[in-house]
């Protein structure tokens, strides 16, 4: 933070909400709280608030994106089962988005805490190489690794085509479950 007044408040929300929605790329905690000059840890508990208000906000690894949806082009969307040690994340993604899919996030069934689920979304191998760098850099888990390797993920695409192909491509690297 430096000299400049800190923005309070609901003034700051909607200020964090107008950056957001005018970013075609997500913006980190630290971006927003420079644009408004206070902590980082303010700029988190401003966005669970505008979360609990609705607003479509999602934290992804690359940061904070609003998810408009006013694309005139249809999205396909699918769940599919997955199963491969965290080893072969780089690789399963890579596969995904050489199809042009959009990989939304991961899901996993916990023993205790039931349906779990994360932000991934990447859509390109420059966004995938730094969901892997930053997963390596703070030394996270990969979800799978909960579950011995199974997991789940939402696919989007502009096409069915574009789904089942990748699919196919998974079915055929052994990535997929047995059955999906």
């Amino acid at each position: 933070m430096d000299g400049r007044k800190k923005v309070l408040g609901e003034e700051r929300r909607a200020l964090l909400l107008k950056l957001l929605k005018n970013s075609p790329t997500p913006l980190t905690g630290s971006e927003l709280a420079a644009e408004a000059n206070v902590s980082r840890q303010v700029v988190v508990g401003d966005m669970t608030l505008l979360k609990a208000r609705k607003e479509p906000i999602i934290a992804t690894s690359q940061g904070y994106l609003y998810m408009k949806n006013d694309s005139p082009e249809p999205v396909f969307e699918k769940i599919i089962a997955c199963s491969h040690p965290s080893n072969r994340t780089e690789e399963e993604l890579n596969l995904l988005v050489d199809y042009g899919v959009t990989v939304k996030d991961v899901k996993i069934v916990h023993p205790v805490y039931g349906d779990l689920t994360a932000s991934v979304q990447v859509s390109n191998r420059s966004e995938v190489k730094q969901f892997i760098e930053r997963i390596k850099k703070t030394k996270a888990a990969y979800l799978l690794e909960l579950t011995n390797g199974i997991h789940l993920h939402t696919i989007s695409a502009a096409s069915e085509k574009a789904l089942q192909e990748a699919e196919e491509a998974l079915r055929k690297a052994n990535f997929l479950v047995a059955g999906n």
